[in-house]
């Protein structure tokens, strides 16, 4: 049995039509300005980021350690933490931050896709078939189970996907979505759909060895413990846009192996429009046998937080701090020397249990830029409701 609006695949009928009223959001916000995630080994990654899917690593930092009360303060982890950090531009519109930790607390086994906090990113790709064709030539990277097509009459009619393991456990989702979805007469809220091919280069060519029909990032994605609050934060705190709630039966064996989850109950789900060049899904598992109930910490793999590029930090910032179960770690602070200098950030541990970042760079000035061609998704002058 399936009830509300469009998902992966299953059968969700059209819910309650309405736009979501959402709030402005976090001050000064541009953008998505990254999204971070800990893996087992960052050599591993970055590889699969590059050589599979054809990002462009743009810079990888020193270690980065404290003698003191540090790390804990601001990045929420063990005092004695070391961690490194590496940057991949993933097309023209994803920046992907990857972060190996060494913590005397650290959780190594990574969180499934049923598991609280776990985290998957969608790849929107002209051909899902031969996207997964190219991926079993450039490594070991086989499917959780066949492309499902969203059949006819569903919000999402017309969808095609399928989700491959990556070497940090995290489900990459290939979908190829129609230029309209069914869901689309019912609501005027938009999902942000493909850019042109996939572009990294400093000079705007086609990276030579991008996936094939490869367009952009097409979603992230949270598994959460309470769908309406989580909705709330994104919706009315972090300004995001609803385009659509589902539910999904995950009694069919194949669509839960599909998925990458175990057979039984159901899939909650709801999908967001974040800013001018991001989409958000936020999946909720109430009766998943043996799901993971913790959010990992930043420290474990599969710890993950969401960066927002904003004009003002410290607006951000004390915007953040008056939500209800938001606490920013330690304050905003600017990096001073290295390879990013000029970077001001600050953390903030969520209510939801998601980590959120508040970030300027001054893109164009960074010491990094000298070194390399490469370059991060920079903001562009784009603003949080451009569309």
């Amino acid at each position: 049995m399936t009830t509300n609006t469009g998902a992966p695949d299953g059968a969700p009928a059209l819910g309650p039509i309405a736009r979501t009223a959402a709030a402005r959001g976090v001050p000064s916000a541009r953008r998505i300005d990254h999204l971070a995630f800990t893996v087992p080994d960052l050599d591993s990654a970055v590889d699969f980021a590059v050589r599979v899917l054809g990002g462009e690593l743009v810079y990888r930092l020193p270690t980065l350690a404290h003698a003191d009360d540090w790390m804990r303060e601001h990045l929420d982890v063990h005092p004695r933490a070391q961690t490194e950090i590496a940057l991949v531009r993933t097309g023209p519109t994803t920046n992907l931050e990857f972060f190996v930790y060494r913590s005397p607390d650290h959780r190594d086994v990574p969180p499934r896709p049923n598991d609280l906090g776990s985290l998957h990113v969608g790849l929107h790709v002209r051909d899902v078939d031969a996207a997964v064709s190219a991926l079993r030539v450039r490594g070991p990277w086989r499917p959780y189970g066949p492309v499902r097509t969203v059949p006819q009459g569903l919000p999402g009619a017309g969808i095609r996907w399928v989700r491959v393991p990556t070497p940090w456990g995290m489900p990459l989702e290939l979908r190829s979505v129609p230029a309209s979805l069914p869901y689309e007469r019912q609501t005027p809220a938009r999902r942000f759909g493909p850019c042109a091919m996939w572009h990294n280069g400093a000079d705007g060519s086609p990276t030579a060895d991008a996936l094939p029909g490869a367009h952009n990032v097409d979603h992230l994605a949270w598994t959460v413990a309470d769908l309406d609050a989580a909705e709330r934060f994104f919706t009315q705190v972090l300004g995001a846009e609803r385009l659509y709630r589902t539910t999904v039966d995950l009694t069919d064996p194949e669509l839960a192996a599909a998925l990458g989850v175990p057979r039984g109950g159901a899939m909650h789900q709801v999908a967001l429009r974040m800013g001018p060049t991001d989409n958000v899904e936020l999946n909720c598992f109430h009766d998943s046998p043996g799901s993971r109930r913790h959010w990992p910490r930043n420290s474990d793999v599969g710890g993950n937080h969401l960066a927002l590029y904003v004009d003002d930090v410290d607006a951000a910032a004390a915007y953040l701090a008056a939500q209800p179960g938001c606490t920013v770690l330690g304050a905003p602070e600017t990096i001073l020397e290295g390879p990013l200098a000029g970077d001001r950030w600050v953390y903030v541990r969520t209510g939801i249990g998601l980590y959120v970042e508040v970030v300027r760079m001054p893109d164009g000035s960074l010491p990094y830029e000298r070194g390399t061609i490469a370059r991060r998704r920079a903001s562009d002058g784009v603003r949080w409701w451009d569309r």
